[in-house]
């Protein structure tokens, strides 16, 4: 019983002919589906607008919208449900508007049972697919909402930063945003779109690190059906998603060359062409980008085009570190306590001063998002409804300002002197190796929220490398567990 509701689907049957809704129907509830039945393209459309289906079988012809206008409509509002065109005559220029309109395939009046079973066991895997490209998509990028989140502190670098947003949200020029992981790079795109005459239009958002280089053309210009192996259906991609808005490229720096000449001509005619098409589509979109590398020294090393680079530092934004903006730590503590106290302590807490001195005086290497990530732990973790500097003990062994090559060194000191007192007790390199190269590993991994890939190349290792000596030093992995 279990098996069969798993492969139940609800299906819309629209036709304007009695017979052909019947054997639909009867073939369709036999397998075990759900079946709604509308003999008029204006019903098709209502139904397939309010109610969730999992394929949909439309007749090519009749009352009202043909099956084809229904389809069509229906992909211009966004949505993927699967639809099979019926159709009494096999022309092909049927298939082709079929096809080209986003249908999953065409059924031939009179058809076979078979051909109906077919037809919904290739939906139920298209279906699959797509939910699973969702997920990749939810953990790699997506379209957000601005002014869920917001640029926070007083220091005068800052001030600065708001400065510059407020000059430039209203113009419609690219901005380069640079900073260490964790800054805010992002908040600041957002700052700028919601400041700027496009704040209703979406605002899409593409993680170039973290989409594999095989797919970020397509996720950037989409892609013809049939363009590539799994190409099932068209796709519009990020720039066409992101029309009459902003899109925000976060780690540009780490783009194939090859794409950088594509993303340059995108730039230069305002026009994208899919993958696996030849006609240009023309985009109203405002570019902001974001990198915690060099570009200059990139462009030394022949990693990243000059005029590229030109292209999009029109206006270029730097945010620094925690470190350098001292007085924003405690702005931000405040912060983060009072917004997250409600939803993760058990009694609304406050934040001791003595604590904020105690945040103060750390180097935050994960900037803000570290900081944010403290603050999140204390208010779980203490029993209180005030936070002390010993809530925040998990951070007792960061180096304090200024300290790491002191840290390091005492380190190789003390393993050296242990060594020299028990000849033989331990080996000296190897001890050396964990106490240098385990807090390094954690480091990349906390910088790279987990994405081993990424962690690889930064360390100049391959992935299976880095998971040897994840095991080898029993390092978790953030937001997998130990090695994933």
């Amino acid at each position: 019983m279990r098996a069969e509701q798993q492969s139940s689907m609800s299906i819309l049957v629209a036709d304007d002919e009695d017979s052909i809704r019947f054997v639909l129907r009867e073939a369709l509830v036999a397998d075990g589906h759900r079946v709604s039945e509308v003999s008029d393209g204006e019903s098709a459309l209502d139904s397939l607008s309010s109610d969730q289906f999992d394929l949909a079988f439309l007749d090519i012809r009749m009352p009202g919208c043909s099956g084809l206008e229904v389809l069509e409509k229906l992909r211009a509002s966004g949505s993927d449900t699967p639809v099979v065109i019926i159709t009494a005559q096999n022309t092909m220029d049927n298939a082709v508007e079929a096809m080209k309109r986003g249908a999953l395939d065409y059924l031939l009046k009179p058809f076979s049972l078979a051909q109906v079973t077919a037809l919904t066991e290739r939906a139920r895997s298209t279906r699959a697919l797509q939910e699973e490209v969702r997920e990749l998509r939810r953990e790699v990028s997506g379209v957000t909402t601005p002014g869920t989140e917001r640029l926070v502190g007083r220091s005068t670098a800052l001030l600065e930063i708001f400065k510059r947003v407020g000059k430039v949200a209203a113009r419609n020029v690219p901005v380069l945003v640079t900073g260490e992981s964790g800054t805010g790079k992002e908040l600041v795109a957002h700052a700028i779109h919601g400041a700027s005459p496009r704040s209703e239009a979406p605002f899409v958002t593409v993680n170039a690190a973290a989409i594999p280089n095989e797919l970020l053309e397509s996720e950037l210009f989409g892609h013809e059906r049939g363009a590539f192996t799994g190409a099932i259906f068209s796709r519009l991609g990020r720039f066409r998603e992101a029309s009459g808005g902003t899109l925000f490229l976060d780690e540009i720096g780490d783009m194939p060359i090859d794409l950088q000449a594509k993303l340059l001509r995108v730039l230069q005619n305002g026009e994208v062409v899919p993958v696996g098409g030849r006609d240009p589509v023309y985009v109203d979109v405002r570019i902001i980008t974001a990198t915690h590398r060099d570009l200059d020294e990139a462009v030394k090393a022949g990693r990243f085009r000059e005029d590229l680079l030109y292209r999009l530092r029109v206006v270029p934004i730097d945010i620094p570190p925690l470190r350098d903006r001292r007085e924003d730590i405690r702005t931000l503590g405040e912060h983060f306590t009072h917004r997250y106290s409600g939803d993760l302590a058990e009694q609304p807490t406050e934040i001791a001063e003595a604590t904020l001195d105690f945040l103060e005086n750390h180097n935050w290497p994960g900037n803000v998002r570290e900081l944010e990530n403290a603050i999140k732990r204390a208010l779980v973790l203490s029993s209180t409804n005030v936070l002390s500097p010993e809530d925040f003990a998990f951070i007792g062994d960061s180096n304090p300002v200024g300290d790491e090559p002191a840290a390091l060194d005492g380190i190789i000191r003390s393993r050296v002197e242990e060594s020299l007192l028990e000849p033989g007790a331990q080996d000296l390199h190897r001890d050396l190796i964990e106490a240098v190269e385990k807090p390094l590993l954690s480091a990349v991994l906390a910088h790279t929220a987990g994405n081993q890939i990424r962690a690889a190349a930064l360390l100049g290792i391959n992935r299976n490398t880095l998971r040897k000596k994840l095991l080898e030093f029993e390092i978790s992995v953030p937001g997998r567990g130990r090695n994933e």
